[in-house]
């Protein structure tokens, strides 16, 4: 039987507009692809001056790719989860073969939030943070914001709106207004790169 989220069947998926979640942690895959897209306009995004002080002020620093598994175990770690350990395995795979990317988050030495998602061409697919001290998710999705800008990227998917990424900045885009920013994005040749980065 084939594995529904070999490397391959994920990569088309997400350049056909699809995207796998499972029904809990151990429940089944089903794919789903959005009436309406929530995306960011990355280069229109940035922090209010009230939260770009307080990332100042709690000296974190950054890494892209140190911690991939990690991160997405911690993205996984709720009572209510979309993250099965069919998934983790799946994007652990996407990650060795250069197409998942993972932002840490750092304060005084300790790893204390994080996201991951996947990148192909010029479009970047967000799947989940995670963060165990205020504000260190946030910190970690601006650092990918500035990222993607440095490496001219023009697609950041959000999957669905929530309460969450709408404050940060996120907005609805219809089916077929998303499929033209994604055939856009797919036609760049940017690279995330797996160097690590520090800030």
């Amino acid at each position: 039987m084939a594995n529904l989220l070999a490397p391959e069947i994920l990569l088309k998926a997400y350049s056909k507009g699809f995207f796998p979640m499972a029904a809990s942690k151990d429940g089944e895959i089903y794919w789903h692809f959005p009436e309406n897209r929530a995306i960011f306009p990355i280069y229109s995004i940035k922090p209010d001056r009230s939260l770009r002080k307080s990332l100042e002020k709690s000296n974190f620093s950054y890494t892209i790719n140190r911690r991939f598994e990690y991160v997405i175990e911690q993205c996984a770690d709720r009572e209510d989860t979309w993250i099965s350990n069919e998934i983790i395995d799946a994007y652990c795979d996407l990650h060795y073969l250069g197409y998942a990317h993972s932002i840490e988050t750092w304060q005084d030495g300790r790893l204390v939030g994080g996201l991951y998602g996947v990148a192909i061409g010029g479009a970047f697919f967000g799947e989940s943070m995670f963060n165990s001290v205020s504000n260190a998710s946030k910190a970690a999705f601006y650092y990918l914001i500035e990222h993607l800008k440095r490496h001219q990227y023009i697609l950041l998917d959000s999957q669905y709106i929530n309460s969450f990424t709408q404050q940060l900045g996120a907005i609805d885009v219809s089916r077929d207004e998303y499929l033209k920013l994604l055939n856009q994005a797919l036609k760049k040749n940017c690279s995330f790169t797996n160097q690590i980065a520090t800030s």
